[in-house]
């Protein structure tokens, strides 16, 4: 089965809202399509955004979020709105919404998931983790991303979960997911899609661990915050191990020298977000005493991207698409190392649509500084 028909990728950067969204929606339109998925800028008028998209897209499910930069066919952009529309010729698709995620219990998520997968399979009764996939839109400042990611993949089973946490530029102020032709905070979003196309899930971060090991010896999980690394005040111990002022700290050597821990034998990043007054440190991932990290140490970025969608190539040919959900991080240090128009080149040739996140999520696991995504392709290999 090619793909060629199956998938319409838009992406417009007009300055006007109404006059993106419009070019964004001709873009995408297509006979009969079965989902829409955007990523869009809130230097847009969004409540502007939500009604263009629910007049466009009557009785269809249309699901996005603000960002931290957009991804698309015109490669890595600020200011924009991206995404792609997936014909029901070559996809099946359901869409479950969970408002008011300081509410959400644990247990909360076998029934969620229950119900979207009873609804799939009315539709695809053979769908399975051999066919389907699941993706997730969450607010990016819920501090909620642990306990859902964990709750939905648990319930889903062998049926693998990616996903970004939105964002507002680098405000990190307010983060909105789109659904039901409405933005709203507070808010998380999974489509579970199923297709007869072969796809790969895949994980891709430029970080091995060193041999400098810290403990975290105090920390609040519930606000993501570390006051002690070693005994120590947090971020005087962290400056201390990368070598620098600890008043000198900056994203920039965040971005550069996040810490990984280890789980199931894979290396997580999990990276920091601000260093606070009173010497403790803010993470993009909750933290819990005792845990034992390392001090991570950069591969070439480039590199390493290029190796990874290599082999993802290798394993299923060409992407037609590449839905992905790219950190904060990586754009900063791509910004600071000017990579750029080399990472837009990579993710345009690999047909990439996505985001860039205030956090990522693979497999059960809420993570930093990581690319995460599914890719799809034109045949079954």
């Amino acid at each position: 089965m090619s793909s060629g028909h199956l998938i319409r990728m838009g992406h417009s950067n007009r300055p006007q809202t109404l006059e993106a969204v419009q070019a964004f929606c001709d873009a995408i339109q297509q006979p009969d399509p079965a989902l829409v998925l955007f990523f869009c800028s809130d230097a847009y008028d969004l409540d502007l955004v939500a009604t263009e998209l629910a007049r466009r897209f009557t009785d269809l499910p249309v699901l996005g979020c603000s960002t931290a930069g957009e991804i698309g066919p015109m490669g890595c952009l600020d200011h924009s709105i991206s995404g792609v529309s997936l014909s029901r010729a070559g996809f099946t698709a359901t869409v479950g919404c969970i408002d008011s995620l300081h509410e959400f219990e644990v247990t909360d998520g076998k029934a969620f998931v229950d119900e979207q997968l009873r609804r799939l399979n009315r539709s695809t009764p053979n769908a399975d983790a051999q066919n389907s996939f699941a993706l997730m839109l969450i607010d990016g400042l819920s501090l909620a991303e642990e306990k859902i990611t964990r709750s939905l993949q648990n319930a889903l089973g062998r049926i693998r979960l990616i996903g970004g946490s939105a964002g507002d530029g680098m405000d990190f102020s307010k983060t909105l997911v789109y659904w039901n032709g409405t933005f709203q905070s507070d808010r998380a979003a999974m489509v579970l899609i199923s297709t007869p196309l072969p796809f790969r899930i895949f994980k891709i971060q430029h970080f091995r661990p060193t041999s400098e090991r810290l403990v975290v010896t105090a920390a609040d999980m519930s606000k993501r915050l570390v006051t002690e690394i070693n005994g120590l005040p947090a971020a005087q111990e962290y400056a201390r191990l990368i070598g620098v002022p600890v008043d000198a700290l900056s994203a920039e050597h965040f971005a550069a020298v996040p810490l990984l821990v280890l789980i199931d034998g894979t290396s997580y990043t999990r990276s920091i977000q601000k260093a606070n007054p009173d010497g403790s440190l803010t993470f993009f991932c909750a933290i819990e005493e005792g845990i034992v990290m390392r001090v991570a140490q950069s591969e070439d970025i480039l590199s390493n991207i290029q190796q990874s969608f290599a082999e993802i190539r290798a394993q299923m040919g060409p992407p037609a698409l590449t839905l992905g959900f790219d950190c904060i991080l990586r754009k900063l240090e791509n910004q600071r190392l000017g990579l750029n128009s080399d990472m837009s080149s990579i993710f345009q040739h690999h047909h990439t649509v996505g985001l860039n996140t205030y956090g990522e999520q693979y497999c059960g696991v809420h993570v930093t500084q990581t690319l995460t995504g599914v890719a799809i392709g034109d045949a079954r290999v």
